[in-house]
């Protein structure tokens, strides 16, 4: 578990993110650690720099400045601790060649961008254009000694969050595993919310042990936030059910271990466009990241990017959900706020298509089917193939409330439907889906059968287990899933290459 879900697991019970300013020089160490920064609501991002590169610690409430490189401590130096940082503006992130860089290092560990000024991180003293000279000698970024490909873009904060990327601290060095779930309602005026505040309030009142530890062991858990966060606005004349919640309960999502969150869905503007703008600046004071909604359609249709192991990961979400000329959840426009609509596929196969380019595994995160259906319907069946040939590694879907088949759009996985994870008292089979990859790409892929039952939602085991997995695998005819819920593509369609 990363360093970030212990210290929110401990103080779940407050669920508040303290935020900190955080300034602090060590002149004689040549340690310049970067007060606390909000990466466009990425939680707290602390930014340790020196010799040896620049180090992150991502913790909503905790741990700012924390960690160096190879060999390196708090302080940010890197191994061999290889000299101080100085100039002006000629620090590790490789701006203001031509300041004057002091350094007497040995071995010279390089600390700037690639191609950047290195601080004089060599041998002697010399002008910043010297200093990149002698750090060439060593690592061309603050991580690439140890085969980095990002180091020089999160040794630059004001680009990660231009770019809305977000680095994480992966409980194992050699993978990152990444868990979904399906729909959530924090509304207190219906069933699940009303329950939760009846018990007491804690989380775990409704939620078991053995989910929570899943969901917050993931390192990074995303789930489909289907309502918005306001105490504004009125209920859309049309719809039949409209959702809200309080502000405050936003908090519950880091409770459970949340590190994203979908907004692309058919009820994220039930209270019309201002509970929509209201749930974003609410997310985004939380520091919570979410897909699939903004103030524009730039930002609704923008992936976010995590980057953990030297692994790049993009997640974008689209709803195709109110399949008609004028939906009542607006989609956005170049102006107005609104949610990514994808019913009209062409503007989300191009983003996918551009991070494709910009990240190592591309995860698209659909709102479509046709509630309390099994079977995929047409507009799912149509959609699925071409967002695969786009360029997603995964597709993950929700919307129909209970589970759909698993299958492969070519060799790309498809989860049709999540069900639902925590959004009603009806008694459902559910699952979270959990995902290892490493820098091949995807090296795992398993079904967690459970149960939402009782405004509650658990894991199932013995004979339930194997009911659900056996149910599944009825529905899949293109997936093979063991007896842990392990899921491949079926042999005979590997042999038909379909």
């Amino acid at each position: 578990m990363s360093a970030r879900k212990k210290k929110r697991k401990k103080k779940r019970n407050n669920a508040q993110i303290f935020l900190l300013t955080l300034l602090l020089t060590v002149a004689a160490g040549g340690v310049f650690l970067l007060g606390v920064r909000i990466f466009g609501g990425a939680g707290l991002t602390a930014r340790g720099t020196g010799a040896g590169g620049t180090a992150f610690a991502r913790n909503a409430g905790g741990g700012a400045g924390t960690g160096g490189l190879s060999g390196g401590g708090a302080d940010g130096t890197g191994a061999g601790g290889a000299g101080t940082g100085g100039g002006a503006a000629g620090g590790a992130n490789g701006s203001g060649a031509g300041d004057t860089g002091s350094g007497s290092g040995t071995g010279g560990t390089g600390t700037g961008a690639a191609g950047g000024s290195a601080d004089g991180t060599g041998a002697g003293t010399g002008t910043g254009a010297t200093g990149t000279a002698a750090g060439s000698s060593g690592a061309a970024d603050p991580a690439s000694a140890d085969g980095s490909r990002y180091g020089a873009l999160l040794a630059d904060p004001e680009l990660c969050r231009e770019q809305n990327i977000y680095p994480m601290k992966a409980a194992d060095p050699e993978e990152v595993s990444l868990v979904f779930a399906g729909d959530i309602l924090f509304d207190d005026r219906y069933a699940v919310m009303a329950s939760l505040q009846q018990r007491g309030g804690q989380l775990e009142s409704c939620f078991s042990e053995d989910v929570l530890d899943v969901t917050r062991g993931a390192d990074i858990f995303m789930v489909n936030n289907e309502f918005p966060y306001t105490d504004r606005g009125e209920p859309m004349p049309e719809k039949k059910f409209t959702f809200r919640a309080k502000p405050e309960y936003a908090s519950y999502l880091f409770d459970m271990g949340a590190d994203v969150v979908s907004l692309a869905n058919n009820h994220a503007h039930d209270y019309g466009q201002i509970s929509l703008t209201d749930t974003l600046s609410t997310l985004a004071n939380l520091g919570m990241p979410w897909v699939g909604a903004g103030r524009n359609l730039a930002e609704a249709s923008r992936p976010v990017y995590f980057i953990a192991n030297d692994i790049k990961i993009a997640i974008l979400s689209a709803t195709q959900i109110e399949r008609m000329d004028n939906p009542s959840t607006k989609g956005a426009t170049e102006t107005e706020p609104g949610v990514f609509r994808c019913l009209d596929l062409t503007r989300l196969l191009e983003e996918i298509r551009e991070a494709k380019q910009n990240s190592d595994f591309v995860i698209v995160y659909v709102h479509w089917g046709t509630e309390n259906m099994v079977e995929v319907d047409w507009a799912q069946a149509e959609q699925g193939p071409q967002i695969a040939q786009a360029g997603a590694d995964l597709i993950i879907g929700d919307h129909p409330h209970i589970l759909q088949p698993l299958g492969y759009c070519g060799d790309v996985p498809v989860v049709y439907s999540l069900g639902n994870f925590w959004f009603n008292s009806k008694t459902l089979d559910n699952c979270l889906i959990r995902v290892k990859l490493d820098r091949g790409g995807l090296k795992s892929l398993q079904f967690i059968p459970g149960i939402q039952s009782g405004c509650s939602v658990s894991l199932a085991d013995g004979a339930e287990k194997e009911r659900i997995l056996s149910y599944i695998r009825s529905i899949s005819p293109d997936a093979s899933i063991d007896a842990d819920g392990f899921v491949t593509k079926a042999p005979q369609k590997m042999q038909n290459g379909a």
